[in-house]
């Protein structure tokens, strides 16, 4: 099997690497192409990928380019893991929204959808040459943020693919050390929106642990999300740490302004990382990586990817078409929830009804990203600014004008619209 990694360059990298030596009975890979337009990176990334699997006695063969074509030429799998315009973009979403008293993040609210419109338009490139070179049946597998925002731009536009987090595999083994068992016994009634979640179960052996969690360990829950306690027990589920940016805004709000940008903490992990992978001597996953984020990453990739290749009836949280799963939304909105993969393609789990304040949320952000994919497909400021003001974070129209013009002259030189 050829597994393509767009993005290969990345300090994420060795963390995939890693779960292919751990996890090599799952995936039988033979080659591993890293593409990435940064030589230097890739020398780096590239040379302690081949040190990893060497010193794991793992026999795929890495091959690095910055050539994209030549990278998924008859690729079995691409995979696509890419930020455009770097930490540096992304410090420009933690902090510009600040100016108009909004949230500042690279997925959620007015950093979020400059994220998308840098984003959609690379990716789409990407993908068409997915669609000429690599094997008919490739699939693309989108770690991208937003990733649905992103996936849902490479279904409009007829391409193989499914979106990933680690939100939900996160939970997943979390629960699993907790209960003290495999976590493949493991499983979630996982539902909304990427970065938009909810866990609604947790089910061991079928039996759902949830409430004895939410009446026993409510206050532990709620600091592991840094919500209020109150607010999980009204909900009876447990929200994802993305919901804490619409549930304590003002909150997290004043944290911003009031301590580093996460950016400014990955830059500096970044550097450490690439200076231990230009060490010839290191050839196994450094501890540094487990503070740059992305936690069970590889997990969630090679479980996937070996699901897809031999089929299986265990359900794996993906983003995928709604089709009538969640009935307030559109049939070809993107979705998180658990699906099966079976003949082919993915399936959905059944979804019990939503109490009308998630439907609610989910249907308000849901308009958001329609509004946000048409503005980074067709460009124009009068997209960006009606998405803008879709957004359930922003509304009030003057605050709307005033992130846009903030936005464009953030990220008119990504924009080939507004340049």
């Amino acid at each position: 099997m050829k597994l393509t990694i767009v993005g290969g360059g990345s300090t994420y990298t060795p963390e995939l690497i890693d779960g292919f030596a751990r996890l090599r009975d799952l995936l039988p890979l033979e080659e591993i192409h890293l593409v990435d337009p940064d030589p230097q990176r890739l020398e780096l990334v590239g040379g302690m990928s081949r040190r990893m699997l060497a010193h794991a006695g793992h026999p795929a063969k890495v091959v690095t380019t910055t050539d994209l074509v030549a990278g998924v030429a008859d690729a079995d799998a691409v995979l696509i893991q890419l930020r455009v315009g770097g930490q540096d973009a992304r410090e420009a979403d933690e902090t510009w929204p600040h100016e108009v008293g909004c949230i500042g993040q690279e997925t959620t609210g007015p950093g979020g959808l400059a994220k998308a419109l840098r984003t959609v338009p690379v990716v789409l490139r990407i993908a068409d040459a997915v669609r000429r070179h690599a094997k008919p049946d490739a699939w693309i597998i989108d770690f991208t943020n937003p990733v649905g925002i992103v996936t849902r731009a490479l279904l409009q536009h007829g391409h193989r693919a499914v979106g990933l987090c680690n939100v939900a595999i996160g939970f997943q083994r979390r629960f699993a050390e907790l209960f003290g068992v495999e976590h493949d016994r493991v499983s979630l009634g996982h539902v909304g929106l990427n970065h938009l979640t909810w866990e609604r179960g947790i089910l061991v052996d079928d039996s759902d642990r949830l409430p004895n969690l939410l009446r026993d360990r409510l206050n532990d829950l709620a600091d592991d999300v840094h919500l209020a306690p109150a607010l999980i027990e009204q909900l009876a589920a447990l929200p994802s740490y993305y919901l804490r940016y619409y549930y304590a805004h003002d909150e997290v709000l004043h944290e911003q302004l009031h301590e580093p940008t996460r950016a400014a903490a990955v830059r500096a992990i970044e550097r450490e990382l690439l200076e231990l992978y230009a060490r010839p001597e290191e050839n196994t996953k450094p501890e540094a990586l487990e503070r740059r984020g992305g936690a069970f990453y590889s997990e969630a990739a090679i479980e996937l990817l070996a699901a897809m290749q031999s089929g299986t009836d265990r359900a794996r949280v993906v983003n995928l078409r709604n089709d009538g799963r969640l009935p307030f939304l559109p049939d070809d909105h993107v979705i998180e929830v658990p699906a099966v993969f079976r003949d082919g393609a993915f399936v959905a789990e059944p979804i019990a009804a939503l109490p009308d304040d998630m439907a609610g949320l989910i249907a308000s952000v849901a308009g958001y990203e329609r509004l946000a994919l048409d503005a980074a497909v067709h460009g124009g400021r009068d997209r960006v600014l009606r998405a803008m003001r879709a957004h359930p974070l922003v509304l009030q129209h003057d605050r709307a004008e005033k992130l846009t013009d903030l936005l464009l002259a953030e990220n008119a030189r990504f924009l080939e619209w507004a340049r």
